[in-house]
């Protein structure tokens, strides 16, 4: 592993743990950045769905708590089964419709042009969603129903097209839905566990090919980094929410997609051309 391939593990590695969970799109991010770093291929697939997987784990780790009490919980508590039945509702979405869309969605949408107008459309949609009145009727993730869930998972495959945000998708959805801001950030991250490594399991079974010893090295760069900077940004945005709208996430996303359309536009970067 020389120290180009190792710095590209590491920038992509930041870039994936500081934006999954964030309403901004980390997939779009990665597109963006992986073309810009011509880090791309069946290594680049491969890479992917390990530094996913890192990003996850430092979830899992953070709610270790909840998911504790709620696996104790399920054999006498009803709402321990109550909030498990909720995650596999709004899990099922995702599986159904990934499985049937997946390879197409990959095929034609994985480029710059398209995560940049999502990012864009996507952007406004927030803006929207925290500009009208909000009625919550759930103020705490135990306090949802089923029907809630089953919307959020709609919501979330959404998010099949790159540059949408699963977590934006599921957190938009769910203060559409009458979830309150933390109700709705907290539900996209405990729903992020069984839809992302589902994804990552998918994938990696499907891709297995692809990862051989000479690639752990970079893996390990990739998992570690991803795994520390998602620690970091759900922290941040668990104590970002408390007092912020999601507003400034939706600047973000409206001037950064309109900048690489802008760059497109003028023939600065051969966007259209780039494949993740």
């Amino acid at each position: 592993m020389d120290l180009w391939t190792a710095l590209q593990a590491l920038i992509l590695g930041v870039v994936e743990g500081l934006t999954e969970f964030l309403p901004i799109s980390s997939t779009g991010h990665q597109i963006i950045v992986a073309d810009l770093l011509n880090f791309g291929g069946e290594r680049a697939m491969a890479f992917n769905i390990i530094i996913q997987l890192g990003a996850i784990l430092a979830v899992v780790w953070e709610f270790r708590r909840k998911i504790l009490d709620v696996v104790i919980g399920l054999p006498t508590q009803p709402s321990a089964r109550r909030f498990t039945a909720n995650l596999l509702i709004a899990f099922l979405p995702a599986v159904v419709l990934g499985v049937i869309f997946a390879d197409l969605i990959h095929k034609y949408l994985f480029n710059p042009i398209t995560v940049a107008t999502a990012l864009v459309v996507g952007g406004f949609i927030m803006l929207w969603a925290e500009r009208r009145q909000h009625e919550v009727h759930a103020e705490t993730v135990d306090e949802i129903t089923w029907k809630d869930a089953l919307k959020v998972g709609f919501a979330q495959c959404l998010a099949m097209i790159p540059g949408t945000s699963r977590s934006g998708s599921t957190i938009i959805g769910g203060l559409l839905f009458g979830l309150s801001r933390k109700t709705a950030t907290e539900f996209s991250f405990f729903l992020a566990m069984p839809t992302m490594v589902g994804a990552a399991v998918y994938s990696g079974y499907k891709y297995r090919a692809l990862f051989v010893p000479a690639d752990f090295p970079v893996f390990a760069i990739g998992f570690v980094t991803a795994f520390v900077f998602a620690m970091i940004a759900v922290r941040g945005l668990l104590k970002f929410i408390a007092s912020h709208s999601y507003a400034a996430f939706a600047w973000y996303r409206i001037v950064f997609g309109l900048l690489i359309l802008a760059t497109w536009q003028f023939g600065w970067v051969d966007w259209a051309a780039a494949k993740a």
